[in-house]
């Protein structure tokens, strides 16, 4: 059966800006990159895909995919990182958009290049 979410894409607008921001972050190593296509990352045990879409949706080889528009993932820390992970990301200059309060968790979210809405959330929170 079916066991967890091994990979999981956004679509881009830039590859070397997204090359770039993902790199920064902590925990993200670079798996490969093709000009004009995509640019992938490895996060713990998951794979962030990061897809140019004008050239997804034209696929011949793998069923075409595309999506435009802010797409949202979250992105999990043990919970004694979540503060660190915190100012990691505004160490960068990178703004936090919003902060929520989940019942005894809180998560925080920023934005991508592309305006990708994205999360980090502490360990626990969907246990």
């Amino acid at each position: 059966m079916i066991r967890r979410v091994k990979e999981t894409c956004l679509y881009i607008e830039d590859i070397d800006k997204t090359e770039q921001f993902y790199s920064r972050l902590p925990g993200f190593e670079l798996i490969t990159k093709v000009a004009e296509r995509h640019v992938f990352f490895r996060i713990g045990p998951s794979v962030l895909l990061c897809f140019l879409p004008e050239v997804t949706k034209l696929e011949q080889n793998l069923p075409p995919h595309f999506a435009y528009g802010p797409q949202h993932i979250a992105f999990e820390v043990d919970q004694e990182d979540y503060g660190e992970a915190k100012n990691a990301i505004e160490s960068m200059d990178i703004s936090i958009t919003h902060t929520e309060r989940w019942g005894q968790f809180e998560s925080f979210y920023f934005a991508d290049p592309s305006g990708n809405v994205l999360e980090i959330v502490p360990k626990g929170m969907w246990d």
